[in-house]
C-alpha cells in the first residue's frame, strides 16, 4: 500500500493586538489608589509625622537636644508633649484665641492670667495657644506650684515642657533672660472654687508677680480664659480625703468621683482665651517694687482688667456647651 503523504498545516500568524485608539475629547482615568477612601492630603500629613517621629528618636538616641538650667527640654515639648496637647486643644475645647499681637514678638513680658477648671488644664492650653498663634512659635514657660512638681512623672513632665516654681527668683531669672513668663495667681484658690463662684477672680495674693514685672522692666499682659470653669464643674469637696492625700481640695463634680475614671474626662465646653494689651513697667522709679501702695494698685489694675474681659468674652460666647466635631 502506498503511504500518503502527510498534510502540513501551516500555523497561523500570532495576531498582534491593535492599539486603541483614544479620541483628543476622550479622558485617560487615573490610576485607582490603594486606599480610595484616605485624600492624598491625609497621606502627605502621616508620611510628615512619621518623619517627624523618625527625627526624633534619631534625636534622642543620638543625644542631639539641649536642656537648659530649669530642666526645659525644646526637643521633647515640641515633638511630644504639645502634640499630645494639641489634640484636646483642637478637638475638644476647639479654642478661639484673640490679641496675639499683644505678645511682644521678642524679649520679656509676664503673662498674667485668670485660673480655674478644678484641674489646671487652662494653664497648659494656654501654653499652646502663645505657641500655635505666635509669629514665631514662642514658648510660654510657665510659674507653677509646689505640689505639681512633687507629684510623680507630672513634675518631670513638668520641669522638661518649661515650667519653674512660682517663686519671684526663677520668674526674675526667666524674665531677665528675655522669656515670655505665665503666671496664674489665683493658685489653688482660682482653681479649687466652687462652681457657683464662676468666672469671679480670686485674691491675687500679694504681688509678688508685679515686684518681678518691676525689677526686670518687663511688661504685664493680662490673659482671660473663658470655658475653663465648665470643665469639671466643683460641686463639693470631700475635705476630710483631701487632707489624707496631702491635697488643697478634693472635688465632687457631676460626673467624679461617681463615674471612676470616666469621670476625669473634661466636657467639652467653648473655650476663648484673649491677650490684652499691655502694661508698661518701664518709667517707674529704680525701688519701685518696694513701694507696697505701687504694687497693691498694679495688682489691682492688672486684676480688675482680666474680670472686665471676662465679663465681656462670656456675654459674646452664648451657649457653655459644644459637641465636639461640630461648629458653633
Amino acid at each position: 500500500m502506498a503511504m500518503q503523504e502527510a498534510q502540513v498545516i501551516p500555523l497561523r500568524a500570532a495576531r498582534r493586538p491593535i492599539p486603541a485608539q483614544v479620541r483628543p475629547d476622550e479622558h485617560i482615568a487615573e490610576p485607582t489608589p490603594l486606599r480610595p477612601d484616605v485624600p492624598p492630603s491625609q497621606v502627605d500629613g502621616l508620611s510628615q509625622r512619621l518623619a517627624g517621629a523618625v527625627g526624633f528618636l534619631r534625636r534622642r538616641i543620638a543625644g542631639d537636644y539641649t536642656v537648659d538650667e530649669f530642666g526645659f527640654d525644646q526637643d521633647l515639648t515640641d515633638a511630644v508633649l504639645y502634640p499630645a496637647l494639641r489634640l484636646m486643644y483642637e478637638r475638644w475645647f476647639r479654642v478661639e484665641v484673640s490679641g496675639v499681637e499683644h505678645l511682644p514678638a521678642d524679649g520679656a513680658a509676664l503673662v498674667v492670667s485668670n485660673h480655674s477648671g478644678t484641674v489646671p488644664i487652662d494653664a497648659l492650653m494656654t501654653a499652646i495657644a502663645v505657641h500655635d498663634n505666635h509669629p514665631t512659635q514662642r514658648h510660654l514657660r510657665m510659674l507653677g506650684a509646689d505640689l505639681v512638681f512633687q507629684l510623680p512623672l507630672i513634675g518631670e513632665l513638668a520641669r522638661k515642657s518649661g515650667q519653674t516654681l512660682a517663686c519671684n527668683p526663677d520668674a526674675e531669672r526667666l524674665l531677665s533672660s528675655g522669656e515670655l513668663v505665665g503666671v496664674w495667681p489665683e493658685g489653688f484658690k482660682g482653681i479649687g472654687k466652687p462652681f457657683r463662684d464662676r468666672y469671679k477672680l480670686q485674691r491675687f495674693g500679694r504681688g509678688g508677680f508685679v515686684s518681678a514685672a518691676l525689677r526686670t522692666g518687663a511688661p504685664i499682659v493680662p490673659c482671660s480664659v473663658v470655658g475653663a470653669e465648665e470643665i469639671y464643674p466643683k460641686l463639693a469637696d470631700l475635705k476630710p480625703l483631701a487632707r489624707l492625700l496631702g491635697l488643697p481640695y478634693f472635688p465632687v463634680t457631676p460626673l467624679f468621683p461617681l463615674l471612676g475614671p470616666l469621670g476625669a474626662i473634661p466636657l467639652p465646653s467653648k473655650w476663648h482665651i484673649e491677650f490684652g494689651e499691655p502694661i508698661s513697667t518701664e518709667g517707674l522709679a529704680p525701688l519701685a517694687e518696694e513701694d507696697p501702695m505701687l504694687v497693691f494698685n498694679l495688682t489691682d489694675q492688672v486684676r480688675e482688667n482680666i474680670q472686665q474681659s471676662l465679663y465681656r468674652l462670656l456675654a459674646k460666647r452664648g451657649s457653655s456647651f459644644r459637641l465636639p466635631g461640630i461648629s458653633q
